[in-house]
């Protein structure tokens, strides 16, 4: 294939259906067959070298070869290249000329994705991988009150977090999370959310908040704020009877299967509330992504998955657009001073603006300085042995830029992105949620 430089598509990047239902996709030899194709117009671009490891990778794997072209790598070693992409989508949506409509319709993410749900098949997940993608269990099992506080404290154990690395492959280094036993769920049961205020702005003024599965389990005060504030606006909040993890976690393991068994559940869960008249927002931007892109890809005909889709928001997104529209408080107490915010890849690719640094920057005397730059957490990557060396170089730069700015606070919308640019500063700091941040602006 001629992999010289030649004009991307100036028309909007579009994305094709995952087949993943199709025989084909698990063909290896046509999966290796197309990653050979694609490696190829990748090393002949290169304009995605300094966004994660995947694309370094592969171009020393090239560099190295007796033929310097990607006929010279040995098909085994693909895998290091799919072994480093945490489907962040920035290439895709940032970097890459060559999507489609472009005729050499290339979306390395979504073939990344293909790789991964093959080695899954093939029982190429470790068990710990499998463990720590498994948020539900894992938050249910750890949460119990008697369980809960050894658990966090042997993580906070610099002797069992070493057992830890050495048995399970979780780097000693690397921030966990704590775990409640009195969850955001519990603590919202039987809440009763004041009326709406109305209908603005393609919003109804009435959400479902999916807590998400770290919101729930792991930091639950990001839920209690984000209730504050919407119910503060006049937007009235409830829960869904049930809630699963969206499946973001499997769907960067390749599960496929676990994807679909949680996208029933949450379906199902949620579609009668949204056509009761309900919007859905979630506090983690992945959770959200999983919703507005994933899910109605994998089920383009689905039309429950498409209907949640359109009632998916970003919180800070929905606020804006009560904001728009004339329905946002401004009346806020508090400033924030200069903040640093860290731009999460997973919210950028959803093609919806700065809305959290438009809605903060609202306060008074507040500055926003922004970071669009990967924090290098991305899922599971930062926590595992084999590649938190990698994660914090590619934090490092956010985490210098913070140092750089002499900021008040730093935060991001992904909470933790926050806790990974905070262990790569390592200076006794601590972030804060965006929703904290603006529930201090209120002072509520």
């Amino acid at each position: 294939m001629d992999t010289r430089p030649r004009e991307g598509s100036l028309e909007a990047p579009t994305r094709h259906p995952i087949d993943w239902r199709n025989p084909d996709f698990y063909d290896e030899g046509a999966l290796f067959s197309e990653m050979e194709r694609v490696f190829d117009i990748c090393h002949g671009c290169r304009r995605c070298v300094s966004l994660c490891q995947s694309f370094p990778t592969l171009f020393d794997l090239v560099d190295e070869s007796d033929t310097m072209e990607v006929d010279g790598v040995a098909r085994k070693d693909y895998w290091k290249v799919v072994d480093e992409c945490f489907l962040c989508d920035l290439c895709y949506l940032t970097k890459c000329p060559y999507v489609p409509p472009h005729e050499w319709n290339v979306d390395f993410p979504h073939l990344m994705l293909r790789a991964k749900a093959q080695g899954f098949r093939k029982g190429r997940a470790k068990m710990r991988d499998r463990i720590l993608t498994s948020t539900d269990a894992v938050g249910k099992s750890v949460g119990i009150p008697i369980v809960v506080n050894t658990v966090n404290s042997l993580n906070r154990n610099r002797g069992a977090r070493k057992l830890l690395e050495a048995s399970l492959g979780v780097h000693a280094d690397a921030p966990v999370p704590r775990y409640h036993s009195d969850t955001a769920r519990k603590q919202l049961k039987g809440h009763a959310s004041p009326a709406s205020t109305g209908v603005v702005e393609g919003t109804t003024g009435k959400v479902v908040l999916f807590t998400t599965c770290y919101g729930n389990y792991n930091e639950p005060e990001i839920v209690r704020d984000l209730v504050a504030i919407y119910e503060h606006n006049g937007i009235e909040v409830r829960l869904a009877d049930r809630e699963r993890c969206c499946g973001m976690p499997k769907l960067e393991l390749g599960d496929l299967e676990a994807v679909d068994r949680a996208q029933q559940a949450n379906i199902a869960s949620l579609l009668p509330l949204v056509e009761a008249g309900y919007d859905i927002v979630a506090p983690v931007p992945s959770c959200v992504l999983m919703f507005k892109q994933e899910l109605p890809l994998m089920y383009p005909d689905d039309t429950g998955v498409q209907r949640i889709r359109e009632a998916m928001f970003d919180p800070f997104e929905y606020l804006y657009l009560r904001h728009k529209g004339g329905r946002l408080n401004t009346e806020f107490r508090n400033p924030l001073g200069k903040v640093a915010w860290q731009a999460a890849c997973h919210q950028r690719v959803q093609n919806i603006g700065p809305r959290t640094r438009d809605v903060l920057e609202l306060v008074p005397d507040t500055e926003v300085e922004t970071i669009e730059r990967c924090s290098g957490h991305d899922g599971t990557y930062a926590v595992k042995k084999e590649t938190r060396d990698a994660a914090v170089k590619i934090g490092r730069p956010v985490a210098r830029r913070v140092e750089q700015a002499q900021v008040r606070y730093y935060t991001s919308d992904c909470p933790m992105a926050g806790r990974h640019i905070a262990s790569i500063l390592d200076d006794g700091s601590e972030p804060l949620h965006p929703v904290t941040l603006l529930r201090r602006a209120y002072g509520i």
